[in-house]
């Protein structure tokens, strides 16, 4: 995902962007630019392969200086990693930085080439530049010109403009990708997130979906899509918020559970159109082989395996495409049956999963199609080694028990599948479904939190048991293993999860008055099979707890307690069913007294086999 920065300042900006383009370097990147409109009032443009380092190498030995600039590191999509497609872009006067996937580019550039435009690079970026041109040939007003641009851009975006006739005026614009503005004394900046600009200043403007505006020292104008006036007050950077500390809370694994939403919504910035998904974002060359796959493979350890799990009932149903989910550590010691058109995806949170990254190493030997890791990090081993790569964005994880790492890694999935099932050309309603369900995603999840003091009270049923038993149906199979492995993880009870139609194959020996039996409990088209294993394990004595859909009629009676869920679109419930057994886990290691953050025996990364 990239990164913008840019200011108007009277001072020199290009210290600043720069220091701006570090903090953004966790976004992940593959090269940097910085442009300015520097002191004779022309533009003038740095740009470097590689990373930030490399491009502060180059600036040493100009003399790029400036009150008014623009800056960029860029993950290629549209174009390889070098530098004539690197960011900034230049159109005559002006340059652009830009964030997302313009989707009608390709006639765009047509168009413009039949005007005479020539382009230098590969990547949909310049075609914004030359359109702003193009507009300010014709009107000679930049926001007018910005104006005509957005009204033919589609996709998503986020603008950062500067031109050497206004050089005490940035502008920007907002359309599915991030950008905040921040607020100075007598200066104005603008960012991707707030932390690339806390060098500078803690008051921001959020822009919301479809903003246009217009910056200067003294001046902070901003419209929205129909070109009305808006104004919001700035405000003040809670820097506790997003640190390396806990903050308010009292362990790291609480805040992260806290902190899913967000990180949901990052992971998930820029890969949504209104009604389907950008597969640009895959990186260059995947998307001209979706079409092609035929088969996946996937390969995972512990949680991300789980992740896998829950991804073959979405892609089988979606697309239709066999699915095979292994765990990384026994995948390599096989003789692997590769069919042609297979794609494999390796899941892995660090990216330096010894096991994953064998497997993924295994797998250049056999005949893929290609090889897509889904990781939270960068720069990892897993992601310079697949072909492609789909980041989730969850930040920090430093509780050991992974939690926004694990949702984060589901909603990659359910886009993925998204975009293999858009390119089959399913349902467009499906489609249009999914994004929507996976837009929602963050504000139902802090409706499930809200259930937490609940939850911390029905921990204390668990404070004098060694053993539980979780059951779910269908994708929620997989959820209900995430919870078992979470509360072994944390409590140190010993926990199994189940297919609740195995229950009469084996477990009901265990069920008794002392094992608690935790269901997921969703209103989709499995409830009745699942109140018919419930049905089995009251008969037994079993305890149950249910979390329950509010939708479902689930019966009521001694030794039964329901936690109600709010309804959720049935394709996204895997992820919000995970968050009340996360809360859980959490609250029952607090009374059993272990380590929540450092659980014994276990790592965050496991880079040994």
């Amino acid at each position: 995902m990239c990164g913008i920065v840019g200011g108007i300042a009277s001072r020199n900006v290009t210290p600043i962007l720069l220091e701006g383009l570090r903090r953004l370097e966790y976004r992940g990147y593959d090269s940097a630019g910085v442009a300015v409109v520097g002191l004779p009032g022309l533009v003038e443009r740095v740009r470097s392969v590689g990373k930030v380092a490399e491009l502060e190498q180059q600036l040493q030995h100009s003399a790029l200086s400036g009150s008014l600039g623009i800056a960029h590191t860029r993950w290629a999509t549209h174009g390889k990693a070098t530098e004539k497609n690197a960011h900034p872009h230049l159109s005559d006067r002006l340059a652009v930085v830009h964030n997302g996937i313009i989707e009608n580019h390709q006639s765009l550039r047509l168009r413009l080439q039949e005007l005479g435009y020539v382009f230098a690079s590969e990547t949909d970026t310049e075609v914004v530049a030359h359109l702003l041109g193009h507009h300010y040939s014709r009107q000679q007003d930049m926001l007018s010109a910005l104006r005509c641009t957005l009204a033919e851009l589609h996709g998503a975006f986020a603008l950062g403009i500067i031109h050497q006739d206004e050089p005490d005026t940035l502008y920007c614009a907002r359309m599915g990708s991030p950008l905040v503005i921040g607020v100075g004394s007598g200066e104005h900046f603008i960012g991707s997130d707030p932390l690339s600009l806390l060098q500078v200043t803690d008051r921001f403007i959020y822009m919301q979906e479809g903003e246009h505006a217009r910056l200067t020292l003294n001046d902070c104008q901003i419209w929205n899509r129909q070109n009305q006036p808006v104004q919001y007050a700035a405000q003040q950077y809670q820097h506790a918020a997003l640190s390396m500390d806990k903050g308010e809370y009292p362990h790291f694994m609480l805040k992260e559970i806290h902190e899913q939403p967000g990180a949901i919504a990052d992971t998930l910035d820029g890969l949504l159109a209104e009604d389907h998904v950008l597969t640009a974002a895959l990186g260059p060359g995947a998307e001209g082989k979706l079409a092609d796959i035929r088969n996946i493979h996937i390969v995972a350890c512990g949680t991300s395996y789980h992740a896998g799990l829950v991804a073959r009932y979405w892609l089988e149903e979606q697309t239709g495409l066999p699915c095979q989910v292994e765990v990384a550590s026994e995948y390599r010691y096989r003789q692997v049956c590769v069919p042609e058109g297979t794609l494999l995806i390796a899941i892995s949170q660090s990216g330096e999963t010894a096991d994953t990254l064998a497997a993924m190493c295994y797998a250049r030997e056999q005949r893929y199609l290609g090889t897509l890791a889904i990781c939270n990090v960068p720069g990892s081993s897993l992601v310079r080694e697949a072909d492609w790569r789909l980041l989730t964005h969850a930040g920090p994880e430093i509780g050991v028990a992974s939690t926004k790492a694990f949702t984060t890694q589901l909603a990659a999935l359910l886009w993925l599948t998204t975009a293999l099932a858009q390119v089959r050309d399913r349902a467009p309603e499906m489609i249009a479904a999914n994004v929507r369900a996976l837009r929602s995603l963050p504000a139902r999840i802090r409706e499930v939190l809200e259930l937490d003091p609940a939850i911390a009270q029905l921990a204390e049923q668990f404070q004098a048991k060694h053993h539980a038993l979780f059951l779910g149906r269908g994708c929620h199979y997989p959820i209900a293993m995430e919870g078992a492995l979470k509360l072994k993880e944390i409590s140190y009870i010993h926990a199994e999860a189940y297919a609740a139609g195995e229950l009469k194959h084996g477990p009901l020996a265990l069920v008794d008055e002392d094992m608690p039996v935790v269901s997921v409990a969703p209103s989709d088209s499995l409830l009745d099979k699942l109140k018919s294993n419930l049905q089995e394990v009251r008969a037994r004595g079993g305890q149950l707890i249910n979390f329950a859909c509010e939708r479902a009629t689930l019966d009521d009676g001694e030794g039964i307690t329901h936690i109600g869920m709010p309804w959720v679109y049935e394709t996204v419930s895997p992820v919000l069913y995970t968050i009340p057994l996360q809360l859980l886990s959490y609250h029952v290691a607090l009374i059993k007294g272990t380590d929540v953050d450092k659980p014994r025996n276990l790592a965050k990364s496991v880079t040994v086999e």
